[in-house]
């Protein structure tokens, strides 16, 4: 077999191979009386992944042009012309005509590293379970009685958790708002889908961070928005790039973290904050601010969010409490105006139904309870405690290659190496010495970044973690 896959062209490899056996199995290359290659031997020989091979021979079996049996190989279908052969869907070509987008092939890479416990994780952005308030939710789940109800609640969320978010905002973010305008969503991320899906239509301008925890989420793009790039300096962005870029393309929405910002860490100046909202009156544009991270501040000054700031109803505000209790409560909000809240509140109800009415409870008893009010100052200096630990071994292993921002808040550094890099070829290194980042092209168009989470590791899996990068990086 002379035939080899075409790396070059953009048709999938494994369709490649599908292709070719088919045309072989018409033209006799392979004989109807032999079994065909094994998955392994056709894998070694185009030196594709083995899943490759599995796929195309997968493709072959949904046109019922051979039979697969465990234990016996892959052969030519007795039937091959399908006269009494019962056919199966060809699930590759579904996955691949689905208009919602997949994640992009290294985000998926890194989900799959994750599953592997020798690995340690600096790339996923969450705190890492001795962080978590478990003990609370032990106690909260054994020693009270669940007092929900377990039928469908109000499609915005349970009343009683949307009036503990209203004075959570008032007394932590300074936010004034009411029940009516409170949405209670899974997490930010839904959060971030049903503003998408809901409020813009296909070809609408919009602007994010350049870096940005956006730039990854292919929701964007499957909505069929225009996306426009605001960069991200050590001040956060340019309110004057935004003037621009909405006379140029007439945005339709921005989207910001403005508190200690995903992955930079920026803290937008209260001048450039106020300068945004200025602007956003000024020429109509809704502001989406995600507020991950304003309640892990690491000095006494706290960050205003813009939501507090604003005057005109302009902010749709996002929050969660991912970040500052547990991701897998699942409990996100959204604070807006009440006619968008019922729109997207419409909307999540076609979707699930609402929210589990299991976790508002929890989430309501966290919120309103004292141990909250201790939680957090612990949360926070057990962050600033990592932050400085990641710092002083990055400086100590790597110090002549590489410069990081230190962030007043929040959970990632965001790491530049001074000599050029690939930081995708760092990341292969990277998973061979035992750690995984986020690499920065996932993140932004800038090369040679890297995000790495000081929340997701304890003290012990920093140090090892940032010794094992330094490994890596000698291996360039």
């Amino acid at each position: 077999m002379d035939w080899k896959p075409d790396r070059k062209i953009r048709k999938p490899i494994y369709k490649q191979i599908a292709e070719y056996i088919e045309n072989g199995i018409a033209d006799g290359t392979f004989p109807l009386d032999k079994p065909l290659p094994s998955e392994r031997s056709l894998a070694n020989l185009y030196r594709v992944n083995r899943s490759t091979v599995v796929a195309a021979y997968s493709e072959l079996e949904a046109n019922g042009l051979v039979e697969r049996k465990k234990g016996s190989g892959t052969t030519i279908s007795r039937d091959i012309w399908g006269l009494t052969k019962k056919r199966i869907p060809s699930w590759n070509r579904y996955i691949e005509a689905g208009s919602f987008l997949p994640n992009i092939p290294v985000m998926q890479r890194l989900r799959k590293e994750m599953e592997e416990e020798h690995l340690i994780n600096l790339a996923s952005g969450e705190l890492s379970e001795d962080l978590f308030p478990n003990e609370f939710i032990r106690r909260t789940i054994s020693s009270k009685d669940f007092n929900g109800y377990l039928g469908y609640d109000h499609p915005q969320g349970n009343i009683e958790l949307r009036e503990t978010i209203v004075n959570h905002v008032r007394d932590y973010r300074n936010i004034n708002t009411n029940s009516h305008s409170v949405l209670i969503t899974s997490g930010a991320q839904q959060a971030l889908q049903l503003v998408v899906q809901c409020l813009l239509k296909p070809g609408d301008a919009v602007a994010i961070e350049n870096p940005s925890y956006s730039f990854s989420l292919p929701i964007f793009k499957t909505a069929g928005l225009k996306i426009f790039y605001l960069s991200v300096g050590k001040n956060g962005i340019n309110p004057d790039d935004l003037i621009e870029l909405y006379k140029k393309h007439r945005l339709k929405m921005l989207f910001l973290n403005p508190i200690f910002q995903n992955p930079t860490g920026t803290l937008l100046p209260y001048l450039q904050r106020r300068n945004i909202l200025d602007i956003s009156s000024k020429f109509g544009i809704p502001v989406i601010e995600d507020d991950p991270y304003s309640l892990s501040s690491f000095v006494e000054d706290d960050a205003s969010t813009l939501k507090s700031m604003d005057r005109n109803g302009n902010v749709l505000y996002i929050s969660s409490l991912s970040k500052i209790a547990a991701p897998g409560l699942r409990i996100g909000w959204i604070i807006g105006p009440s006619a968008v809240i019922e729109r997207l509140a419409d909307a999540k109800q076609q979707f699930d139904f609402g929210h589990s009415t299991v976790s508002q409870w929890i989430g309501n008893e966290f919120l309103s309870s004292t141990y909250f009010e201790e939680h957090l100052p612990l949360l926070t200096e057990k962050l600033k405690k990592r932050r400085d630990l990641m710092i002083k071994y990055l400086h100590y292993y790597l110090d002549d290659h590489v410069e990081c921002h230190t962030p007043m808040g929040g959970i990632h550094l965001w790491c530049r190496f001074k000599k050029e890099i690939n930081e995708l070829q760092l990341l292969e290194e990277s998973i061979k010495a035992g750690v995984i980042f986020a690499p920065g092209t996932t993140l932004g168009t800038e090369k040679g970044h890297i995000r790495l989470t000081f929340a997701r590791g304890n003290e012990e899996q920093i140090h090892e973690g940032i010794k094992r990068l330094a490994k890596a990086y000698e291996m360039l």
